[in-house]
């Protein structure tokens, strides 16, 4: 970190209003901070606390008249961004402040190849063509860490994983070779081993390019390995901010020693090996066919989920840890019979997977799901109310248009919202809680099993806390069964008695949560524990 007097970017004052008709609703009030060359500055704080508005506020990349700046000045190397004309900007953004944002599938174009797309940036700003765009494309893969970049020039976003996304929206973002770096939860919905090697990527690039980078999360565990200051903000205020040691070790204000609070607690009892079975998997095999050839022959498979034995007790939670690509979310699937598998099924001690789609559906009220974004999950068009009756009106047939509010305005209840809200829409709410809304949706039908399937990773910590207390709490009311599907290692350990360990479809290490924890018997379990108290500071704590 550079230690020089005249800061690199200077926010001073900054204020900025959104408005709609009549309305002025503020979103950011009086934030003032700086830059240094080389160093990290970590905006920390909870969805909705201004941290976005404030970054994309550097780049004048809100929209107008929508969004106004009543006040502020945004300083970089002299120049005050607030009253530079288009032009100025336009030449500036990619070149002295680049910007990488949190979900790479919905910021790459999914009809562009990676070539094209990097390749423009490139054109554009640097005016390269021809063999030397190539060589330039194919050195920022490799700095990325791109495996066989040759090999993925013509690749499309959606035949990449995550942290491949990622890595070129990083390539993307160093095209220019910025001054100024802004990294807006460019890790969140990764996995623990992928997030690991992307921080560590990023510190790495920094230190060979002397780069200065604006990291915006609100995972406190992150910043303690990636800033070199914090700056914290709340309901569109900086509350607190300075040098990363002594903020995290001694806060002063309550609303950052909440956050630093903000985990979940390892809570789960030991598994009670006399439940009986609710849910069984013998031998379960899910492969996808790869057909190739004009006539689509089928060449080969991926093994989504290859060999998988399994037991979930009655009221009790398994894991179901690994990696994205592992086969977790595809297991889960599965058991409730969703896709297409081999090997046996058992539900009640009945075995299912041979049963017909009509036979299966008056099962399907007592086995739902719970998805990782409760946005994409919830239907625009309808209101509270009609989501979460949705179910009844399919498995509860004859119910009186009065039993089915009453069932709706429980539901709600029970999961912490006032009934009040069934006459909104999903977008009027948090992220936290539409999880909340999809959760009241599944409880409606009063099922035994809930697979959740990364219902914690799109949200805050604080938020995350939240949710594992209450799925905790309608456990122990409802006696439910958890499957409980995700790559957060403290979420498992918090609500897990059991789990298993996945890793290219199949079952590398099982057992009790606590054991497990304690002594890993495998080393790529190791290598997930390793890389979760890396990227977190905290991943592993009780």
């Amino acid at each position: 970190m550079s230690t020089g007097a005249t800061p690199l970017l200077e926010v001073r004052d900054l204020c900025v209003d959104f408005v709609e008709g009549p309305r002025v609703t503020p979103a950011v009030r009086h934030v003032d901070f700086t830059i240094a060359p080389g160093e990290t500055l970590a905006l920390v704080g909870e969805s909705g606390s201004g941290k976005s508005v404030t970054a994309l506020s550097i780049l004048r990349l809100l929209p107008y008249p929508q969004a106004r700046h009543p006040s502020g000045s945004i300083v970089f190397e002299g120049q005050d961004l607030m009253t530079a004309p288009e032009r100025v900007l336009r030449g500036l953004r990619g070149n002295g402040i680049a910007m990488i944002f949190q979900e790479p599938m919905s910021s790459l174009n999914p009809l562009h190849t990676v070539e094209r797309q990097i390749g423009e940036a490139l054109s554009l700003h640097r005016g390269l063509s021809g063999a030397a765009r190539r060589r330039e494309i194919l050195a920022l893969l490799d700095e990325v860490g791109i495996a066989n970049p040759e090999e993925r020039l013509n690749s499309f976003p959606h035949q990449l994983s995550g942290g491949q996304r990622q890595r070129v929206m990083i390539a993307m973002a160093l095209a220019n070779r910025p001054r100024l770096l802004i990294a807006d939860e460019p890790t969140t919905s990764l996995d623990v081993t992928v997030q690991a090697q992307i921080l560590a990527l990023l510190k790495d690039i920094q230190a060979r390019r002397g780069m200065a980078i604006l990291f915006i999360t609100h995972d406190l565990g992150i910043v303690r390995h990636m800033a070199d200051r914090i700056a914290v903000m709340k309901d569109g205020e900086l509350v607190e901010q300075g040098a990363v040691a002594e903020v995290l070790a001694q806060p002063r204000e309550d609303y950052t020693k909440r956050l630093l609070a903000a985990r979940p607690i390892a809570t789960a009892p030991p598994a009670d090996r006399r439940a009986e079975p609710l849910v069984e998997a013998r031998d379960l095999k899910v492969w996808f066919p790869v057909k190739r050839g004009v006539f689509r022959r089928v060449v080969g498979h991926i093994k989504g989920v290859d060999g998988v034995d399994l037991t979930l007790r009655k009221g009790q939670t398994l894991g179901v840890v690994g990696e994205s690509g592992s086969g977790k979310s595809t297991l889960g699937l599965a058991l409730l019979r969703l896709v297409s598998s081999k090997g046996e099924i058992l539900f009640r001690d009945r075995r299912i997977d041979g049963l017909s789609r009509k036979a299966m559906r008056p099962l399907r009220a007592d086995m739902q799901i719970v998805f990782q974004d409760p946005f994409g999950s919830l239907s625009p068009r309808m209101t509270i109310a009609e989501i979460i009756a949705e179910g009844l009106s399919v498995h509860r047939r004859g119910l009186a248009p009065e039993t089915i509010e009453d069932r709706v305005v429980k539901s709600l209840k029970e999961v912490g919202l006032d009934p009040q809200i069934r006459f909104r829409y999903p977008h009027e709410f948090s992220g936290g809680q539409r999880q909340r809304i999809a959760i009241a949706r599944a409880l409606v039908l009063e099922p035994e099993l809930l697979v959740l399937d990364e219902p914690t990773s799109a949200l805050d910590k604080t938020v995350q806390a939240q949710i594992v207390t209450l799925l905790e709490r309608l456990q122990r009311e409802h006696g439910l069964s958890y499957l409980f599907i995700s790559h957060d290692l403290a979420v498992v350990r918090a609500l897990a008695s059991e789990m298993i360990i996945m890793k290219d479809g199949r079952v590398v290490e099982s057992g009790e949560t606590e054991a497990i924890f304690a002594d890993p018997k495998q080393e790529y379990t190791r290598t997930l524990l390793a890389a979760a108290l890396e990227s977190t500071g905290a991943g592993v704590d009780t």
